[in-house]
């Protein structure tokens, strides 16, 4: 908030209609409501901040960067560098170090990516898909299967992946599997 004094607009009326204590009272909660549109009118540079920001406008506010949404059990610092590290590694969604900072922000932990992948000169790309193998030690306070959702969706659409937890491979999982699980 400015440096505006409390009864900033009963200083702008005439002396004369402040000895009338009925109508100050009444400008009063014209100033009280008008205050109210002001403080928020000086905290308007501040909402997109991600360090100043309410909690509740961090959350939508990840959802301008493509992230379906941030839990809101998690404590408020953990929402807030969720947000940041989203938005430092926009740029980089889909590549080695995208995919390193955003799973190494959720597993709370290192992360080991391998891939296939690379930039080629035209004709000389190699003949078998793009792959990837990501492994962390633990899936943070996500679920497994929430984990492999943030996984699946950063990765590119055409990039084979295999999921490791902890030496434990959660994808692909295949039939066999399934029904040992079931």
């Amino acid at each position: 908030m400015t440096g505006r004094p409390p009864d900033w607009l009963l200083r702008q009326l005439p002396h004369g209609m402040l000895a009338d204590d009925f109508f100050v009272r009444f400008v009063s909660i014209f100033q009280e409501q008008a205050g109210t549109l002001l403080q928020h009118a000086d905290n308007l540079p501040h909402l997109a901040d991600p360090d100043l920001t309410p909690v509740a406008m961090v959350r939508h506010m990840a959802g301008w960067l493509g992230l379906d949404g941030i839990d809101a059990s998690y404590p408020e610092p953990a929402q807030r560098r969720i947000l940041h590290t989203a938005s430092r590694t926009l740029q980089w969604r889909g590549t080695v170090a995208g995919l390193t900072a955003l799973l190494e922000l959720y597993s709370g932990g290192p992360v080991q990516v391998t891939e296939s992948g690379g930039v080629f000169r035209e004709g000389e790309a190699p003949d078998d898909v793009a792959w990837v193998v990501l492994e962390v030690g633990s899936t943070g306070p996500l679920a497994e299967h929430d984990f492999l959702a943030l996984v699946l969706d950063e990765l590119p659409a055409h990039v084979h992946a295999e999921v490791r937890v902890a030496g434990r491979r959660i994808w692909p999982v295949l039939a066999q599997e399934k029904e040992l699980a079931s």
